[in-house]
């Protein structure tokens, strides 16, 4: 039996990846993973549904009824949010604008997959955050006593410290982090932008007694968090860590046996931190690395103590009559007061 050629479906993918992604549009390593898994998982969705093997899968399997298919499945069967739902259109409607220039004898189909529309409706769902004594129940729950307590303790003290991407972090070497006074670490974020964060000092000794911590110009250029293998640690990994600390953590601490804690919300956790101690909007958004301040002001909306703080500021004047006061609020007051608010 002959081996399968690479077809035109297989021709596009590997230009779409190597070349279109890369170096015309410019994306970052994070951002093509996600592109890959979403056509991954449209390819697996796309061999079910024709029932041909992924390998001899070609472009005229590829259609606007099937994305549309595809979509509901994720929703439905997957039980994944609007969110997702849109990331996954995104990556394939990134896809047909590629192949509209690679095969533009087929540009009507990919014209009718680019004109299905994102959904809308997806609400913002509470962001589920760490507080103080749930942060501390989580790292106690750490053996330090072990290698791997030592590097998951350094770990999740950077992140609670820095609220920086899992990413960030992971993709953190030697030569990112200060030391010494003033303690700080470099992080490459989306887009391939740098930013500084400072970081406590017991931070910084946290990492500086890492094994993969060397003072060797070679090895300072290495990946400082490693798995067991000694291959680099993922965002999967840090996931099934966190959980398993969150969930030991849970029988001491009841609030989080009803959180759904993922390693976002050691970001968000920071965010909220930031804001509670009074640092500005602005600043939050440069520390976290937003390129869109409207990112940042979820937080606002997050916290239960800046509203209750927000209560206290607007409402003691209006309620300040003593009781039996008949008073009522004469036009001039309540103008007065909504110009307060």
């Amino acid at each position: 039996m002959k081996p399968n050629r690479p077809n035109a479906l297989g021709r596009s993918l590997v230009r779409f990846f190597h070349e279109y992604l890369p170096t015309l549009r410019g994306m970052s390593e994070h951002t093509i993973h996600g592109y890959r898994d979403a056509i991954v998982l449209f390819l697996r969705y796309l061999s079910e549904d024709t029932g041909h093997p992924v390998d001899r899968l070609d472009l005229s399997n590829i259609n606007a009824e099937v994305v549309s298919q595809f979509l509901s499945y994720v929703e439905e069967k997957r039980g994944n949010s609007i969110n997702t739902r849109n990331a996954r259109l995104a990556a394939i409607h990134t896809f047909s604008r590629f192949l509209a220039t690679d095969h533009p004898e087929q540009m009507i189909e990919w014209q009718r997959i680019l004109a299905l529309p994102f959904k809308r409706g997806a609400r913002q769902a509470p962001i589920e955050y760490l507080e103080a004594d749930e942060v501390k129940a989580v790292l106690d729950r750490i053996d330090r006593s072990t290698e791997a307590g030592r590097r998951d303790y350094a770990l999740f003290a950077v992140l609670f410290n820095t609220g920086a991407r899992v990413q960030e972090i992971l993709d953190l070497r030697p030569c990112d982090i200060r030391t010494q006074s003033p303690y700080q670490v470099r992080l490459t974020g989306k887009g391939g932008k740098v930013r500084f964060c400072p970081i406590w000092a017991q931070t910084a000794r946290l990492l500086r007694e890492l094994p993969q911590f060397s003072s060797d110009i070679e090895d300072r250029e290495s990946i400082l968090f490693r798995n067991s293998h000694g291959g680099k640690l993922t965002r999967f990994g840090v996931r099934y860590l966190l959980h398993k600390y969150v969930v030991a953590a849970a029988k001491d601490v009841e609030t989080l046996r009803t959180k759904r804690i993922h390693p976002h919300s050691l970001r968000h956790g920071t965010a909220v931190a930031l804001l509670k101690a009074g640092v500005d909007f602005a600043t939050i958004s440069q520390w976290l690395g937003h390129s869109n301040l409207n990112t940042t002001m979820i937080y606002a909306r997050a916290d239960m103590d800046i509203k209750r703080q927000a209560l206290a500021q607007v409402f003691p004047e209006v309620l300040a009559t003593p009781p039996g006061s008949q008073r009522a609020l004469t036009e001039f007051n309540l103008i007065h007061w909504l110009r307060k608010l």
